[in-house]
């Protein structure tokens, strides 16, 4: 999962980055609203943390842009504690929740887990399962049937993502967006490479489960009897 945090205050949103990091997801940060509906618009993200009071552009009419544009990634309003108008407006505006400075990690945590149930996608911590295949995203371990072997990060991000979008292809540049960021200078071939290692993984477990090409399109998973 690829979560945005827009907050102008430098050291929080380091510390916030720490933290969605140590819980498993990927993480970028900018620190004026401008950058961060930039970054938004691109669709890469499946969370954006929102502070309301930025430069350049105030959170509420980033909120409000995006919405507009039909991007649909939930949203969480970062407020000060005594901002009920702002709280309001962002509600009314798409913002999904909001937590009031300070919070706790765990109410945020919290709070950023049922965002992404509403949404319907899977949490870090589940398990992911698709044909014959189980995959865990808290220690990497993907498992058929009575095999079991761990994966590198990636590969399991890679694994993820393409269990997350079920029948859908996955394009190259999807993936290195959603893996690697927005503004990666990360190639083609790296799919490729870490496509190969999967194939193999799969390949080891006697998995039913395959990495198909689509010619000039991306890649789908697909379980065979």
């Amino acid at each position: 999962m690829r979560i945005l945090i827009v907050e102008d205050e430098i050291h929080l949103a380091e510390a916030l980055t720490q933290i969605l990091k140590k819980n498993h997801y990927s993480v970028d940060a900018v620190h004026d609203g401008q950058s961060g509906l930039d970054n938004a618009l691109s669709g890469i993200y499946d969370l954006l943390l929102l502070d309301i009071m930025l430069p350049e552009m105030d959170g509420i009419t980033l909120l409000k842009t995006i919405r507009s544009k039909g991007i649909s990634t939930p949203v969480i309003l970062l407020t000060a504690k005594g901002e009920i108008s702002d709280k309001i407006s962002g509600l009314d505006y798409g913002a999904d929740d909001y937590v009031a400075k300070p919070f706790s990690t765990e109410e945020l945590l919290a709070r950023i887990r049922a965002a992404l149930r509403r949404k319907g996608e899977v949490l870090p911590e589940d398990a992911l399962k698709f044909g014959d295949i189980e995959l865990n995203t808290s220690n990497l371990k993907l498992t058929c049937k009575t095999k079991e072997l761990k994966l590198i990060l990636k590969e399991c991000e890679l694994l993820e993502l393409l269990i997350s979008r079920k029948n859908a292809v996955a394009s190259k540049e999807q993936i290195i967006e959603k893996l690697w960021g927005f503004d990666s200078e990360v190639e083609h071939n790296n799919v490729e490479v870490y496509i190969s290692f999967l194939r193999k993984k799969l390949a080891f477990l006697h998995s039913s489960v395959r990495i198909n090409t689509i010619r000039g399109v991306g890649y789908v998973l697909e379980a065979t009897e």
